[in-house]
């Protein structure tokens, strides 16, 4: 078997598994399907769109465990409680969700506030730590003939 049939079919299989997900949250909602798998199905679709892990991804080998085992198994379960006919209707229409097109101008818009957000964040850091600049108070000298001086503030007060 040749490296480019295997992520062939590793890349069918992540669609499938993406096109499961959506249609398990259609399903979590659609009121034909039964209580218990529409628990099971937004459970699962929950788990998958989440962010957080069961097991965080940064320990080795076990990390990808929940992503690799825990999921497709879930979607699996999830999968057999839904009424087969309900269920081929929410694929179709996850499908069609999955491959609509995307709007380039949100992503744009969309990166456009993170940058933005990034540079006011770096800006308030780096002038956070500046010192405030204290006008100094004018101090008043006189000096007689043998250099010896006589430093004093003047009477009026300055606030800084």
């Amino acid at each position: 078997m040749s490296n480019s049939s295997i992520l062939n079919r590793l890349r069918d299989w992540a669609r499938t598994i993406k096109r499961d997900v959506v249609a398990l949250y259609l399903a979590a909602r659609d009121p034909r399907v039964p209580w218990v798998a529409k628990l099971v199905a937004a459970c699962v679709a929950a788990y998958a769109l989440s962010p957080i892990d069961l097991i965080p991804d940064f320990i080795p080998v076990i990390g990808y465990l929940d992503d690799v085992i825990l999921v497709p198994l879930g979607i699996l379960l999830a999968v057999r409680l839904v009424p087969e006919n309900v269920m081929a209707e929410l694929r179709a229409e996850a499908e069609r969700r999955v491959t609509r097109p995307t709007n380039r101008i949100a992503a744009i818009v969309i990166i456009a506030i993170w940058l933005v957000g990034a540079a006011a964040f770096v800006w308030s850091i780096s002038y956070a730590h500046t010192p405030a600049i204290i006008p100094l108070q004018p101090v008043e000298s006189s000096c007689d003939s043998g250099n010896n001086c006589e430093h004093r503030r003047p009477s009026k007060e300055y606030v800084a």
